[in-house]
């Protein structure tokens, strides 16, 4: 016999991992997102994947980030914050009519 005969003892077969179905997704929070123009509210809740951020969250709810400033608890956040818990978020647009 030579090698890579196909005569020769082969590995047993590996057997294949059999995931539950909650690590088939990554856990999700939840996000409220108050988007404000002028006087006027608009609010949205989102679910997103942990570690999602700000920016992402942002477009999913139909905001342009790039003319947002983010507010948690009254303070600016940078739109690259990873959402870990459940938050509300206060989005202030800084486009102008013109």
């Amino acid at each position: 016999m030579h090698r890579g005969s196909s005569k020769d003892v082969r590995d047993p077969p590996r057997a294949t991992g059999i995931l539950p179905l909650s690590a088939s997704s990554a856990p999700t929070v939840s996000v409220v997102l108050d988007l404000t123009r002028g006087a006027a509210v608009d609010r949205r809740r989102l679910q997103v994947a942990v570690g999602t951020p700000v920016r992402t969250a942002l477009r999913s709810a139909g905001q342009a980030p790039e003319g947002s400033a983010v507010l948690l608890d009254d303070t600016p956040i940078p739109l690259d914050t990873p959402i870990d818990r459940p938050l509300h978020l206060v989005v202030v647009s800084t486009f102008s009519g013109g």
